[in-house]
């Protein structure tokens, strides 16, 4: 037997929240500012597949008193895989042909994963490591989500028959128990995790199982056939009314979520009840013969044309955007509508030839267990090529046109590897010094990673008869005294609240000559918080310090240094849109909150503003190479050996803010000897 016979009907408002779903998911990855939470639009589809899941599942259970098992999977398989696979396909040879090998390392590993439906363990249990690129800059990325659903499709049949038993009242009523159940532990582990463990809440499936519960219990109690209480039927007109009202709030809550909602917020935890509970809702709503209100407005023809490609649209708008911002080097507004345009263009023809058409052939079915481990044998065979692109690419990077730029990653200053900064694995500080520790004055260098990076040229410009330096940096936390929500870690980073005001009291005690500050200017603070939080960091830094210098942070580039580099030199020349590897430095919230510093710092006649961005990016551009050197590590830290080449050039300009008015608040000031730095 087929799909056709235990099909739930076609429902034109879940084909239309399924376009409101993809919408927002499309949107936020291509940055709209003011959906910051489009991610529930994954929220939704969880719970969609809840109850189309257990519809399907529980009529054929009571259709035939059993559940085939084999043809479940086969149904599953023909929906899902053929469009998976031609996406993987497609992108792996785009990725092979356009990124670097070092880039294509991560790629190689996350496709092969994404294959056998299970990405969401690999970014799960993917070990942290502050340097490395982040998942948000992978390819399959998105692919988790379908990880999830291939291990809900794996699990729940076997549950909701365990459940049923011999079905009957009794039965049901047991499967609507079980799913309270599945619900209020699944619930309260994924609340505990958002902030014990924030990967495992977010990506395993067990702790998204009470969303697909949620949708169980639509179906249980507003969709499966016969009586659900003991209540008698409200009239027509009630229940119209009744249904345009919840379907209503429903969007209200999913909408708003996804403007209320952001990054920089713990999820899923409790907040993903908001759009959890709105589709639950509006699928209610939707229940009854009669569609009415929002439920009425999303059978709008256009939206269940979106609606209808919203699988082939997620799965391809993820990977075009990133390859179109490696292949543009832009992430300008015009650049992102145009791969979106270009990734709903892929999604039409793979709806059209691949999905569609093999969805509807019945021959699957006619020997299921053989089509199983055909599409297994498929699975596998992509998996084994992915790690062979895996070696390929190790391969390339040991090569001598690979080389520079692959080391270049690794250019770091010397205090990671002496374990001075032990980013948000402990509120430590850990200072190393260098120089002699009886000498008579003290240089003290403090900040995040963005101070860290400039470790050669303060080193250098310290390294003198009578002076030591000492190095306080804890990487992602920012020297405003401020709390930050750490999206990286999933949580309210503590440590660096802790670690910085440990670090503020060893200063207090040593009463050095100088003092360094830098800390990256992208927290999310607002003016009032960058303003007030720095001003109390130099209170405390203005009594205990001869004089405090506050580094202007350094331009960043948007895109990675050396992996650009490296792509121009393995990318084809016929490929035609190549861009150069630099950018404008001017950004005007850089510059805002290079303001808002100054006037903090302004405060305090013993502070002075440092700006060296002239020396990073001449003449207003960033370059990913100059001089001869590779300016950036990654986007936005330098290379050690370009910091260093820096030494000369930061010693003159502490110089001259020495020898500069008090309280000169980022001034422009002349070079000229300074006391402090030459007895």
């Amino acid at each position: 037997m087929g799909d056709r016979d235990y099909r739930l009907g076609y429902r034109s408002d879940i084909e239309g929240l399924r376009a409101v779903a993809i919408l927002l998911v499309v949107a936020v990855h291509a940055g709209v500012p003011w959906l910051g939470g489009g991610f529930v639009g994954v929220d939704v589809f969880f719970v969609l597949s809840g109850f189309l899941i257990t519809g399907l599942l529980t009529r054929e259970i009571a259709t035939t008193g059993r559940l085939r098992l084999a043809d479940f999977y086969v149904r599953r398989l023909r929906r899902l895989l053929p469009a998976l696979i031609v996406m993987l396909v497609a992108i792996c040879g785009a990725a092979a042909l356009l990124l670097a090998p070092a880039e294509q390392r991560g790629q190689a590993s996350a496709a092969a994963m994404a294959a056998v439906w299970l990405s969401n363990l690999h970014f799960a249990l993917a070990p942290q490591n502050y340097f490395a690129a982040g998942t948000d800059t992978n390819l399959f990325l998105h692919t988790w989500s379908l990880g999830v659903e291939e291990q809900f499709y794996l699990v729940w049949p076997a549950l909701l028959v365990w459940l049923l038993g011999r079905g009957g009242s009794a039965g049901t009523r047991r499967l609507k128990i079980g799913m309270f159940v599945v619900i209020g532990a699944s619930l309260l582990a994924c609340v505990i995790l958002t902030y014990k463990l924030p990967q495992l809440a977010f990506y395993m499936m067990p702790l998204r199982a009470w969303q697909f519960a949620t949708g169980a219990l639509v179906w249980l109690y507003f969709s499966m056939p016969g009586p659900v209480s003991g209540h008698p039927p409200s009239s027509p007109t009630t229940c119209a009314r009744a249904n345009r009202w919840l379907g209503g709030l429903g969007l209200a809550l999913i909408i708003g979520s996804a403007i209320f909602l952001n990054g920089n917020m713990p999820y899923p935890g409790a907040w993903a009840l908001l759009p959890t509970v709105g589709a639950a809702c509006f699928i209610a709503a939707g229940s009854q013969r009669e569609l009415a209100g929002v439920s009425a407005w999303l059978s709008w023809r256009p939206m269940q044309a979106i609606g209808r490609i919203s699988y082939s649209w997620y799965l391809w708008h993820w990977p075009v955007l990133l390859l179109g911002h490696a292949l543009s080097g832009s992430d300008r507004p015009q650049w992102r509508v145009l791969w979106v345009l270009m990734s709903l263009l892929l999604a039409v023809v793979s709806y059209r030839y691949v999905e569609s058409p093999i969805r509807h052939q019945q021959k699957w079915l006619v020997r299921p267990v053989a089509a199983i481990l055909g599409a297994l044998a498929i699975m596998v065979a992509i998996n084994a090529g992915c790690i062979r692109w895996y070696n390929h690419a190790i391969a390339r990077m040991q090569s001598p046109a690979f080389q520079r730029y692959a080391l270049a990653h690794t250019d770091a200053p010397v205090i990671y590897a002496m374990g001075c900064d032990d980013w948000y694995h402990s509120d430590v500080v850990r200072p190393c010094s260098f120089g002699p520790a009886n000498a008579v004055h003290t240089a003290v260098l403090m900040g995040d990673s963005h101070a860290g990076q400039w470790f050669p040229a303060v080193a250098e410009a310290f390294d003198r008869p009578g002076w030591r330096l000492l190095v306080l940096t804890k990487s992602s936390c920012p020297m405003v005294d401020e709390p930050v929500f750490y999206a990286r870690i999933g949580r309210e980073y503590t440590e660096c609240s802790t670690w910085r005001d440990r670090a503020l009291q060893q200063i207090a005690k040593l009463k050095p000559e100088v003092v360094v500050l830098g800390t990256a200017d992208a927290n999310g603070f607002t003016r009032k918080q960058w303003m007030a939080g720095t001003a109390k960091v130099l209170h405390v830094l203005s009594q205990s310090a001869g004089h405090v210098y506050v580094l202007r942070d350094t331009p960043q580039l948007p895109f990675d240094g050396p992996d650009c580099l490296a792509e121009h030199v393995g990318r084809p020349a016929w490929l035609g849109l190549q861009h150069a590897c630099s950018a404008v430095s001017h950004d005007r919230h850089a510059s805002d909150i290079y303001e808002w510093l100054s006037q903090a710092a302004g405060r305090f006649k013993n502070v002075s503003m440092l700006d060296m961005n002239a020396q990073i990016c001449p003449d207003g551009t960033c370059s990913a190479e100059l001089h001869g050197l590779v300016v950036f590590r990654d986007s936005q830290h330098m290379t050690a050996s370009f910091a260093a080449s820096l030494g000369t050039a930061l010693r003159s300009r502490l110089a001259g803010a020495d020898s500069a008015p008090s309280g000169s608040g980022g001034a422009e000031v002349t070079p000229s000897s300074s006391p402090m730095l030459t007895r």
